[in-house]
């Protein structure tokens, strides 16, 4: 693998997030889920953000979503500003640019795996002929050749996973959010799913968010953003540990 696979795919940043404030009042109190986050993430780039229950990342993900909205700030994903879009307009905008990787994988027990991955084309309008064909490609991407007649309770937790990696990619999102997307999982089987989220990513140069409060399973992002108590403290660039890694995986 060359050096050239570490460095950033395009300069331009696909999402841009200025002083994003969430605040929720609770009774008489204000609990300030987000307090003053600003980043940038470039496209083709894997972005892990890190903290604890209650620190703000997940709040900080259905923001960039677009599944709730900032009480101040601008989240700007592809150029658009998603806190000046209505709920019909960031539908469309999810529906059209988002894949989503769940923790409890949220697939359709009386589908196979194909289906399954077929699903959200279904409401791009796209034929069945073609539905199935891309969502066949997907699931041979995913490494599930010989499960695309499974239905879910006929599949590992694993498997099941692989399913939902493929479901996010069959819409060619540009964005893919994941949330705790290993978290059914076991220790083995979670870093075969982040190995495979770290390799589809990098070759369909997909960008991925993904919140874990896991630093283990952050370690597999090109960058790590931590955050606690809705401020982001430290950011890292992991590109050049990966890169030592592989050096030094070479020279054995």
């Amino acid at each position: 693998m060359s050096e050239s696979t570490y460095t950033k795919k395009d300069a331009a940043p696909v999402i841009v997030v200025k002083d994003l404030y969430k605040v929720y009042r609770i009774g008489e109190n204000r609990v300030r889920a987000l307090n003053g986050v600003s980043f940038s993430i470039n496209r083709g780039e894997f972005c892990a953000i890190v903290g604890t229950s209650g620190s703000g990342k997940s709040t900080l993900l259905n923001m960039l979503a677009g599944l709730e909205k900032p009480t101040k700030g601008q989240i700007v994903i592809t150029g658009e500003h998603m806190e000046l879009k209505n709920e019909n307009q960031l539908v469309k905008f999810r529906r059209e640019h988002i894949g989503f990787i769940f923790q409890s994988f949220n697939l359709m027990g009386t589908m196979n795996a194909v289906e399954n991955v077929a699903l959200p084309l279904t409401f791009q309008g796209i034929s069945k002929k073609e539905r199935i064909r891309r969502a066949k490609k997907m699931v041979h991407l995913v490494g599930l050749d010989k499960y695309w007649d499974h239905r879910p309770n006929q599949m590992s937790g694993g498997q099941q996973q692989r399913v939902g990696v493929a479901r996010a990619l069959v819409v060619k999102p540009e964005i893919i959010f994941a949330d705790e997307p290993t978290g059914n999982l076991d220790s083995n089987t979670s870093k075969e799913i982040m190995n495979l989220m770290q390799n589809v990513v990098r070759e369909q140069n997909q960008t991925l968010i993904m919140v874990t409060h896991d630093n283990t399973l952050a370690s597999f992002a090109d960058r790590i953003i931590r955050i606690v108590d809705g401020k982001i403290v430290e950011m890292i660039d992991n590109t050049v540990g990966k890169k030592e890694e592989l050096e030094e995986e070479e020279k054995q």
